[in-house]
């Protein structure tokens, strides 16, 4: 009788202190979307030390990537990100960031890692070990890969335009995993869209500046930006199929540097979510149609530009691979996984990895909040409490190490044997 997938883990059962450090180090030591060379080259370090993995580094950027083959079968990707936001730490942990960097624009910010990217890092090396150590169990070709630059939306695509399937196998199944707000030790999937696509871009409004006193000579940015603002809020709630998923956020609105002068310009940052390509196309074209009305009721000196900053593509698991991978976790989790986890409006750039090849992905989402604090909140249905639990992007955000890690790594590892196993 073959072994259970749980069984083979237990064979070698992996000390997970010193990745519990290794996590504190990355927390603490964050690093901006593609400036992540201190990540990366610690990243190899460890790895060149966990089993005969053949190494490739400086792909897309900093992105790098170990394969490890162990005879004849199915070839495995298992992805995780690296880079952390410009966010300044609250949590008050003795490992939380102090670090500043300069942004794309010359700006020093705070950094921190709020959305969890240094647990996958952690997460990923620790299974890494752990498949190394049970390569009698196994068969087939190992690919552990460390992107850059998720949060921008472009390290995927990166990765692949710079080579990376000239320099690995051709994998047959691509994996990842996300850090999100639901309980420790808990696991979510789902056939299907997981998560949702997201654009983004900045506007620029153009005005007539001059003196706060004397509007009438002027063509105000300000106001202009406001119309836009709120008839940005009519889209969805009057444009989009109430059944249709789709979100649109004005997440910055920049005019003027003092009281009693009018600008020349705005300009306005805006993200939407959508999961359907026609909803998004709707949106799009909403957007563009607002903005030139609205510029034109205010009498604007010339047409507004509208230029993309992200895109992220909806993320769509293979209903062949979730299933069998639903099955895995099932046995493994138990009640603490779900198979029909709910679609999630957070995006990633993880499926681009699978989609530009034309690969089969699935994805899943693990918890990351203090099982207690969960539980508590759950059971005295106290929405106060429950709100008041920070998540991804939030300066509060720093997931609970155990059994956050342990978790993530045992599905990490259970992803690869479903399809690798003897």
């Amino acid at each position: 009788m073959a072994q259970s997938l749980s069984d083979i883990l237990s064979t070698a059962p992996l000390d997970l202190t010193p990745y519990e450090a290794l996590y504190k180090h990355f927390h603490a030591n964050p690093e901006l979307s593609l400036q992540e060379k201190a990540t990366s080259e610690k990243i190899t370090s460890i790895l060149s030390n966990l089993g005969p993995y053949e190494i490739h580094t400086k792909i897309g950027g900093y992105g790098l990537v170990g394969i490890l083959r162990n005879g004849p079968g199915k070839t495995i990707l298992l992805r995780a990100d690296m880079d952390a936001l410009p966010i300044k730490e609250l949590t008050g942990l003795p490992y939380a960031s102090s670090v500043t960097m300069r942004d794309g624009d010359g700006t020093v910010k705070p950094v921190m890692h709020a959305c969890g990217h240094d647990m996958h890092i952690t997460c990923l090396l620790a299974t890494a070990e752990t498949l190394a150590r049970t390569q009698d169990s196994w068969s087939g070709t190992l690919i552990v890969l460390f992107q850059p630059n998720e949060e921008r939306g472009g390290g995927a695509q990166a990765m692949v335009d710079d080579g990376l399937y000239s320099k690995i196998p051709m994998p047959d199944y691509v994996f990842g995993q996300h850090v999100m707000r639901m309980r420790a030790g808990a696991v979510g999937s789902r056939p299907g869209t997981i998560m949702a696509a997201a654009d983004s871009f900045k506007i620029t409004l153009f005005g007539r500046g001059g003196h706060g006193s004397q509007p009438h000579h002027t063509v105000d940015p300000v106001l202009l930006a406001a119309h836009v603002v709120v008839r940005l809020q009519g889209i969805v709630s009057r444009e989009v199929d109430p059944s249709d998923l789709g979100v649109v956020t004005v997440g910055s609105l920049q005019a003027g540097q003092t009281e009693n002068v009018i600008s020349d310009r705005a300009e306005i940052g805006i993200d939407f979510r959508t999961v359907k390509l026609e909803t998004r196309q709707k949106i799009l074209s909403a957007i563009q149609r607002i903005v030139e009305a609205e510029c034109a009721a205010s009498g604007s000196p010339k047409p507004p530009v509208i230029t993309p900053t992200r895109r992220f593509p909806p993320t769509t698991n293979d209903q062949n691979a979730a299933l069998q991978l639903a099955a895995s976790f099932g046995d493994h989790f138990g009640d603490a996984f779900d198979g029909d986890t709910p679609r999630t409006n957070v995006s990633e750039d993880f499926s681009t990895l699978g989609t530009s090849q034309g690969l089969p992905c699935s994805f899943w989402l693990f918890g990351g909040i203090d099982p207690e604090l969960w539980d508590k909140a759950q059971e005295d249905e106290n929405e106060a409490l429950m709100a008041e639990i920070p998540g991804n992007h939030s300066a509060l955000f720093a997931p609970v190490i155990q059994p956050t890690m342990r978790t993530g790594v045992d599905a990490l590892c259970l992803a690869a044997l479903t399809f690798l196993r003897k």
